[in-house]
């Protein structure tokens, strides 16, 4: 099958890898840019509730005339009540929420509870920032009555901190809460790194999962591209053989209705074609006939009329002063004009026959007694030729003919026999009774036809030995009217060279047809 170098699978495929990794290159860029942003604020969030918790629990407190410092009088290892709901509230807010923090009572300046142990640090911080000794690098984020939430450099570390400090709303207890940023931007990198070894498989299999898709899809689009090819070089034979009821099986069966259509259309053209063909060579055929026609007419004709107004003009001219002279002159032109006048008679019934208004009358008669009165007609013309006849038939033979037209094929059998006669000087005329036909045959003793002639002794004017013809004054137009004759009957005739001659035949019906 053929490929295609843009094909809709190759489309399809680079369309899904791109927008594939477009989805993949936004999200990294998402994850890259984005990300820590918003971790940050979630992480403000985060600082802004663990203050109102704690808040709460400040202002619960004041509600009593009591304070959570009142908690730790006994030091953090206290194990009275109070201390240990605060503790609890302490550990869930830097377990859940990953702060660092540090409670100071104002009042002596004594830290009450601290989450990590570098206290004096942290202690330090919250002094300086209460003192608006902020870094340089340092990022106000969120600012509030009682706290405020900012971003500020640790210089120990190198990293960023996310810090919440201020007093709750005792106005006695300070604090500081501390998130360090450093773990956000390590998350983001191996997410970034997560992503693109995902994306990368993701992609492959993405990729083969769409190729073996698209495949499925364009396979029998490529069936389709291949049947239209082969019905562009008028190949009907290939159908698509797919069983989908989808808009692709659809259009299959589509093209296998248009290809049976098409194919049947161009057999119809086709047909109409070799007809028109026909008709176009048959009127080639007649125009040529014709020209043909005028041509032998024209030359038969010529030598008659040259004779008749050569010796016509010489008895005007008083070129034939005795009566002999006289009597021979006037022979030929009688002798030519006879000639002219039988050509003249056998165009016509040519004519008449080939055009089909002279129709057979069908009739039954003896056609033994036909042959011998055409034989009878004929004996002095056998004396004069010197030639011996045989024709054996003693019985009567009844065919179903018209026996007129086939009285016209028997003389022009026994005649074309007589002038063609050669050797023994021999005629021999056989009439064979088959089953329901009867065949006739005049048989000449003589040189036999060349093969390469005998298709066409049939035709108007043709003549195997002209100046032979000539001599006898032959036309050429006898045996075209017996092949017309006998086509009018539907009926065979035909010639053969046989050992010593030549025989013609034709065949009659002896049954009538029903």
């Amino acid at each position: 099958m053929k490929r295609f170098p843009k094909s809709i699978r190759f489309r399809f495929s680079v369309i899904f890898i791109g927008l594939m990794a477009a989805i993949l290159l936004g999200i990294w860029a998402v994850n890259n840019w984005m990300l820590e942003g918003f971790y940050i604020n979630q992480k403000v969030d985060s600082l802004q509730l663990a203050y109102s918790e704690m808040d709460a629990l400040v202002i619960e407190k004041m509600s009593r005339d009591e304070y959570i410092s009142d908690d730790f009088m006994d030091g953090v290892d206290g194990d009275n009540e109070k201390q240990a709901r605060t503790l609890e509230l302490l550990r869930n807010i830097s377990d859940q929420y990953n702060i660092t923090l540090l409670i100071i009572d104002s009042f002596n300046n004594m830290p009450l509870v601290a989450s990590n142990r570098d206290i004096h640090f942290m202690m330090d911080r919250v002094f300086q920032y209460m003192l608006g000794r902020n870094n340089p690098k340092t990022e106000i984020m969120m600012e509030n009555e009682n706290y405020t939430i900012q971003k500020t450099f640790d210089p120990r570390s190198k990293s960023f901190y996310l810090e919440s400090w201020g007093y709750y709303s005792d106005d006695r207890t300070i604090f500081i809460m501390s998130i360090p940023l450093a773990s956000i931007r390590e998350s983001v990198q191996l997410s970034n790194r997560f992503l693109v070894y995902v994306g990368a498989a993701a992609m492959v299999l993405g990729s083969g999962v769409m190729y073996l898709a698209m495949k499925m899809v364009t396979s029998p689009i490529l069936q389709l591209a291949n049947i239209s090819e082969k019905m562009s070089s008028l190949d009907f034979e290939a159908k698509y053989q797919g069983d989908a009821q989808d808009e692709i099986g659809i259009l299959g069966k589509s093209m296998n209705a248009l290809s049976d259509k098409l194919k049947e259309t161009i057999g119809e053209l086709k047909s109409a074609n070799n007809e028109l063909q026909k008709d176009i060579q048959e009127k080639i055929q007649i125009d040529e006939m014709r020209q043909e026609f005028i041509a032998n007419v024209s030359h038969e004709l010529k030598t008659p009329i040259a004779l008749i107004q050569g010796y016509a003009e010489g008895l005007t001219e008083g070129l034939a002063e005795e009566k002999e002279s006289r009597d021979y002159y006037c022979e030929v032109i009688m002798d030519e004009a006879n000639k002219m006048n039988k050509m003249v008679r056998q165009l016509l019934t040519l004519s008449a026959l080939e055009s089909g208004n002279d129709h057979a009358s069908m009739e039954r008669f003896d056609l033994t007694e036909l042959i011998g009165g055409v034989l009878s007609s004929a004996r002095i013309l056998i004396e004069q030729k010197g030639a011996s006849l045989e024709f054996a038939c003693g019985h009567p033979v009844y065919v179903w003919a018209d026996e007129f037209k086939i009285e016209e094929v028997v003389t022009n059998y026994v005649s074309n026999a007589l002038n063609h006669l050669a050797g023994e000087r021999k005629i021999e005329i056989r009439v064979e009774e088959l089953e329901e036909t009867v065949r006739v045959t005049v048989k000449n003793t003589g040189e036999p036809i060349p093969e390469e002639d005998l298709p066409n002794i049939w035709t108007k004017f043709y003549k195997v030995d002209k100046a032979r013809t000539r001599a006898y004054g032959g036309s050429g137009i006898g045996l075209s009217i017996v092949k017309a004759v006998m086509d009018s009957h539907n009926k065979e005739c035909g010639v053969d060279n046989v050992e010593d001659g030549v025989e013609f035949w034709f065949v009659l019906d002896s049954k009538k047809e029903a």
